[in-house]
């Protein structure tokens, strides 16, 4: 099992049909810390795509066709030491007509490693409520909670300097906050909008307090790798030290083997450092009603990201 980078090969599909850009002559680049995987086939959070107007995310089970005349125009970041992923921003294209413009950005915490105080969706929710800036004020009136029949923590406010508006819905999906952050001058957008993802297509785990996988994917949980559950474990071997945190998340198949590795951010040699150590951890099988399940889980290697201010 060896780590598989995603950005340099050509034929790996997350580089597919990604433009390439010229750098200037002189132009030094210097490769810093990617997602990666042990192999190419197992769906990742941030393997989500726009296809035939429609986002679909194997991952999460999510499918959501666009408004008409909504696009992706560009590629999110890959995800950040803290989990925080940028899985979609769409926005109309040149031939929209409507009355009015905004933006619809998909995110997703992952609610393993985030920095911010919270267990679920609606403690993040309530948090970003918290701690809105002061030129922000929360709307009285929240957006629909519920969407395509799941439950949503929903937040609405907007800036009176910017003359913008901001409607935040978030559900938990294997462990992850999945919001859909939605922004425009115009509310009645922002409603018509809310109105079309009635269209999207969630698992049925999908909820504001709960999340946790199952059935057809791996149950995730935050601290399966603790020694209680652990049988051998063998420590990474470093040849270069580095001062990054190295989030990772493993599925750990019945029998207590590590069965697919996910790099949220790790250089090259760390990630075939961790790779090599976890082939030789072996876990106690996780028990669901007597019987043995696929358990996905999160450890960190190195420093933990900064928390929240």
């Amino acid at each position: 099992m060896e780590a598989q980078e995603r950005p340099p090969n050509d034929d790996d599909p997350f580089n597919q049909g990604r433009p390439k850009t010229k750098v200037p002559n002189g132009t030094i680049l210097v490769k810093g810390a990617w997602s990666s995987a042990s192999d190419a086939l197992t769906p990742l959070p941030e393997g989500g795509s726009i296809a035939n107007n429609k986002y679909a995310n194997p991952y999460f089970g999510l499918t959501y066709p666009l408004p008409l005349d909504w696009l992706q125009k560009f590629e999110g970041p890959p995800p950040s030491e803290s989990g925080r992923y940028v899985l979609a921003q769409i926005t109309p294209t040149d031939t929209y007509k409507g009355p009015s413009r905004g933006n619809i950005l998909i995110t997703a915490q992952d609610m393993f490693f985030t920095p911010l105080p919270g267990a679920n969706a609606l403690a993040l929710v309530q948090y970003t409520k918290d701690n809105l800036p002061a030129d922000y004020q929360v709307e009285p009136k929240p957006p629909e909670a519920k969407i395509a029949g799941r439950s949503f923590a929903s937040l609405a406010y907007w800036s009176p300097v910017a003359g913008l508006h901001w409607y935040l819905l978030a559900t938990q999906i294997r462990c992850h906050t999945v919001e859909l952050v939605l922004t425009s001058r115009d509310p009645r957008l922002l409603e018509s909008l809310t109105q079309h993802m009635n269209n999207m297509k969630l698992p049925e785990e999908a909820s504001p307090t709960a999340g946790t996988g199952g059935d057809a994917v791996p149950i995730c949980s935050k601290d399966y790798a603790r020694d209680e559950n652990l049988i051998a474990r063998v420590d990474p071997v470093f040849t270069e030290h580095r001062p990054n945190p190295v989030p990772v998340r493993i599925i750990i198949d019945k029998e207590g083997r590590v069965k697919h590795i996910h790099f949220l951010s790790a250089f090259p040699d760390q990630a075939r450092a961790i790779t090599e150590a976890l082939k030789q951890w072996r876990f106690r099988p996780c028990l669901r009603n007597g019987q043995p399940v696929e358990v996905e889980t999160g450890i960190m290697f190195g420093p933990a990201a900064s928390p929240a201010p």
